[in-house]
């Protein structure tokens, strides 16, 4: 009877033990389950709404300033300026950069532009309160050249920079990295360019 009952005893621990190991496993496999739909949820939250602070910030699109961006008008006379907005930067050469960019883009209004299409930017740098602006050689080959048409160039940039960032009195062409003595051979530009106000109009819009 003895044995019988060691034997029974036995049995059911067992069971319980086997019973026991698989609510074990079982609890494992939730909490698992769990932690994932936590994690998943999550993720899937700060994709739809970002926090406001951490890695997400720089996905988020950039505030906008309102700046004037001259260009010329039609008879590359004057130069209007146009409004536009362009992302706010807080470094002043990325300020300038981003300037440039949008007078290269063009206007948005029936105003001329004054940089061809192609010229590329290749960098800015401020001393002095010069700005040195650094463009391709596609700033001279590409450019239909007269007299008219390289001033509107040259204070386009200079009166754009000059007008919308603190720190910037002057500025100054370059190509390739060098100074440049002219764009198409009518004026010198191997000196910087202080802001022309002569040359502005009011928009008639």
């Amino acid at each position: 009877m003895g044995s019988k009952r060691k034997t029974k005893e036995r049995h059911i621990k067992a069971k319980q033990k086997k019973r026991y190991t698989r609510r074990f496993f079982l609890s494992i496999m939730i909490l698992v389950a769990v932690v994932f739909l936590v994690f998943f949820f999550v993720s899937l939250f700060d994709k739809i709404y970002p926090p406001a602070t951490g890695k997400s910030v720089a996905t988020k699109k950039k505030e906008k300033q309102k700046v004037q961006l001259y260009f010329s008008d039609s008879n590359e006379r004057f130069l209007v300026a146009e409004e536009r907005y362009i992302p706010r930067e807080k470094e002043i050469t990325d300020q300038a950069r981003e300037l440039v960019k949008a007078l290269i883009e063009g206007p948005h209004t029936d105003l001329v532009r004054t940089f061809p299409e192609g010229v590329e930017i290749e960098d800015i740098k401020v001393r002095n309160e010069t700005a040195r602006v650094n463009f391709s050689n596609k700033l001279s080959s590409l450019h239909p050249g007269g007299s008219a048409s390289e001033m509107m160039t040259i204070y386009s940039l200079t009166n754009t920079l000059v007008a919308n960032v603190k720190g910037i009195k002057k500025v100054q062409i370059l190509m390739e990295g060098r100074d440049l003595k002219t764009i198409k051979g009518h004026i010198d530009t191997r000196h910087p360019f202080s802001m022309n106000r002569e040359l502005i109009v009011k928009s008639r819009i």
